[in-house]
């Protein structure tokens, strides 16, 4: 007896999401139907055209904007955008550098600095756990 192996397969907005594009970017075929493991493979290792542009010049998904700002998510929505952001509209809002983003990349900034500092005592911890009592 064999077994047949299925082929998983994921929506197109998850598929989107692990290629790091905005869905609604993405061309028709790509939205409307479903994508396999090996598809979404092929996708990461072999871009087409239409991936590199939109990874290059966007429309980019709000993580992608944040991660390019240097924000959280969340800042980015008490900046007020909500929506998905070309590399153009990004490089504008870097040059333009207003408070709400400075504000945001110094909280982010103190966020990165205290999970260091939060692993690096856990570390010590750990480390400090692991000696012989006497």
């Amino acid at each position: 007896m064999t077994s047949h192996q299925t082929t998983q397969t994921m929506k197109p907005a998850t598929a989107a999401k692990k290629l790091g594009v905005y869905l609604e970017a993405t061309p028709t075929e790509f939205q409307e139907g479903v994508v396999s493991r090996t598809e979404l493979a092929a996708l990461l290792s072999d871009p087409p055209e239409w991936l590199q542009e939109l990874r290059r010049n966007g429309p980019h998904p709000r993580p992608v904007v944040a991660a390019k700002l240097g924000v959280s998510i969340s800042g980015l929505a008490r900046g007020g955008v909500t929506d998905a952001l070309t590399t153009e509209q990004i490089d504008a809002l870097k040059q333009d550098d207003p408070e709400w983003l400075r504000k945001e990349r110094a909280t982010q900034a103190e966020v990165r600095k205290e999970t260091v500092r939060i692993k690096e005592r856990n570390a010590e911890r750990s480390g400090q756990s692991q000696e012989p009592r006497s």
